[in-house]
């Protein structure tokens, strides 16, 4: 008999996640001390320096911040991927696996607990970055950004559940989305104008995901002047990412075998 999406199971995943969240506080706080480090440090440390290619009226704090909130999701994200490494290990993922629901049901609600954890750290970026200048224009902007940050979110769970499907070791986890974070991270524009960087590294930059969420992020947050490429085609792309990355990790966990 096919399996159906279950609303209910969507909402009890989604619920465990923030339970999680909460009983962990200390870890989500803990989490926020790199990116909080380098907004603090690196923008108020530059902030008076000269950064070529920065646009026109847009101090660095202002372009560093849309880059951070991006680093903070980009890390949230693909670390949730390790509660399924969790679960494969106490058995929780064996009990979910038998469990008279879709195994898509439990990939998104997976995703929406994450994307949830993920989006209110990047939203507290946010917050505290005001109190070093940056200025929020109003309502719209911000909503905009909160649709940014979820398709970001959701391209780099997915992107962590890709591993998690294909992984048992917690470490060797670890040591991959740590391999893979940084230089996404860093080749995202994040702390730099990508149409500075040398010629041949700008391709590479352009088939980053993390690219065009922090561009267009810049874009509702400064105005569309501030970014580099139109708003609506970092939409588009952005989008097509979180599908895409989604598409697969679900695909892969949908042939994830628990033996234990």
């Amino acid at each position: 008999m096919k399996q159906t999406l279950s609303v209910q199971a969507i909402y009890v995943l989604w619920l465990r996640e923030m339970k999680g969240m909460w009983r962990a506080k200390s870890r989500v706080v803990g989490s926020l001390g790199m990116p909080i480090f380098f907004l603090i440090f690196l923008g108020l440390g530059l902030e008076h320096a000269s950064m070529p290619g920065l646009p026109a009226g847009v101090d660095y704090v202002a372009f560093l911040t849309p880059g951070i909130i991006g680093m903070t999701l980009l890390f949230s994200s693909m670390f949730a991927g390790i509660s399924v490494l969790w679960d494969k290990e106490f058995g929780f993922l064996k009990e979910v696996m038998v469990a008279p629901v879709s195994r898509l049901s439990i990939v998104l609600g997976r995703t929406a607990g994450g994307s949830t954890v993920s989006i209110m750290q990047g939203l507290l970026i946010l917050a505290l970055s005001t109190l070093l200048g940056f200025k929020i224009s109003g309502v719209i902007p911000v909503m905009l950004a909160i649709v940014f940050m979820c398709l970001i979110s959701f391209t780099f769970i997915g992107l962590g559940l890709i591993f998690a499907s294909r992984m048992r070791d917690m470490q060797g986890f670890t040591l991959i989305v740590n391999f893979v974070m940084f230089p996404t991270f860093l080749l995202s524009g994040a702390l730099f104008p990508v149409q500075d960087l040398p010629s041949w590294l700008v391709p590479v930059c352009y088939a980053n995901p993390l690219t065009y969420g922090v561009d267009g992020l810049r874009g509702v947050l400064l105005g569309a002047e501030a970014s580099g490429l139109p708003i609506l085609l970092d939409f588009v792309l952005i989008t097509v990412f979180s599908i895409g990355m989604v598409g697969i990790g679900s695909y892969l966990f949908e042939s994830t075998e628990v033996e234990r």
